[in-house]
């Protein structure tokens, strides 16, 4: 069995109702509308974020389930969908898990309507079931991606990004929406306000795991045997780099900061960038610190008796700290 079908085991039932309720939630009158929702729904990932809720709904009520589960699993779908949308325009990218992306087929227009209207629609889900708790947890997350991305662009002219700054920029950009998919698992079961809290620092956790191992690609070989170097191209500070530039002599760090800034895309000297960084203990640092908010996310499921939900839950933490890609 897959990883990620072990890890959905324990709720594959439930994810196969969410998939027609996900599908129900994204239907509108515009043909067009619809054209372009159900090319998204045939291309969709691995719907890690609704296995989060589920997964924790079930751990902290002891397998119980509602409605309003269903509904916190929809309207994080229809946000992170969204956010993919708009991410693809805002990057000028072409391509989406390895589909053509909305805006490279219908243009920037269409997809920021549809990515607006996707928006729209996930919110409306919570308000027309007064779930308010559910609106304002998913409402600080779209608030603090999008100052997440802003705070990077801002920090990126400058390059002087410090480690303080790089985790609050992967908090607020990756981590706070799989923090508020494991606190809408718990809200939605009518946990109490301390550990709805400590189900969202829980999250919180393993996305930044999760995208401090994103950032570990850039340094590590791909599918072709050699590391990518995307990151350094987009003059992107992520820790490897960080680390190495707070560490390494005045005269150094001056090549590394002139590399990043005007010699971006020059290959060779990407190549030599990405060997200062391994040589000078960029990627085990940065693999220690992941490593860090694991184990972190671990301890909290400690506190909770042994089932099916959080064996799937230790199995998600792994697979999110060893995917290949």
């Amino acid at each position: 069995m897959k990883v990620v079908e072990q890890i959905k085991f324990p709720i594959s039932a439930e994810m196969e109702l969410f998939e027609e309720k996900f599908k129900e939630s994204m239907l509108s009158k515009i043909p067009l509308l619809n054209r372009i929702t159900y090319y998204i729904i045939n291309r969709k990932g691995k719907q890690m974020r609704p296995m989060f809720v589920f997964l924790v709904a079930k751990m902290v009520s002891e397998g119980k389930f509602t409605d309003k589960t269903y509904r916190g699993a929809s309207v994080i779908e229809l946000i992170h969908t969204a956010t993919l949308v708009h991410d693809d325009v805002v990057d000028d990218s072409n391509r989406r898990r390895g589909f053509f992306s909305i805006n490279a087929l219908w243009k920037n227009k269409i997809a920021v309507l549809v990515g607006d209207y996707l928006l729209s629609k996930g919110l409306l889900l919570s308000v027309e079931n007064d779930d308010i708790d559910i609106l304002k947890l998913i409402s600080i997350a779209i608030r603090e991606m999008s100052e997440g991305e802003l705070l990077q662009i801002e920090k990126a002219r400058r390059l002087d990004i410090t480690e303080d700054v790089y985790f609050e920029i992967i908090r607020q950009k990756t981590a706070t929406l799989i923090a508020s998919c494991c606190a809408i698992g718990a809200t939605s079961v009518g946990a109490n306000k301390e550990e709805v809290s400590k189900m969202h620092h829980f999250g919180e956790l393993i996305g930044i795991s999760f995208q401090i191992k994103d950032d570990l690609f850039d340094y590590t070989e791909s599918n072709i045997g050699k590391p990518t170097g995307i990151d350094i191209k987009e003059q992107k500070m992520t820790l490897p780099l960080i680390h190495t530039l707070n560490t390494c002599s005045k005269k150094d760090k001056k090549w590394l900061i002139n590399s990043v800034k005007k010699h971006n895309n020059d290959k060779k000297r990407v190549k030599e960038v990405i060997a200062f960084v391994k040589d000078n203990g960029g990627i085990e640092y940065t693999i220690n610190k992941m490593e860090i908010y694991k184990n972190k996310a671990l301890e909290i499921l400690n506190e909770y008796p042994k089932s099916p939900y959080k064996t799937s839950l230790i199995t998600m933490i792994d697979y999110v700290v060893n995917r290949k890609k």
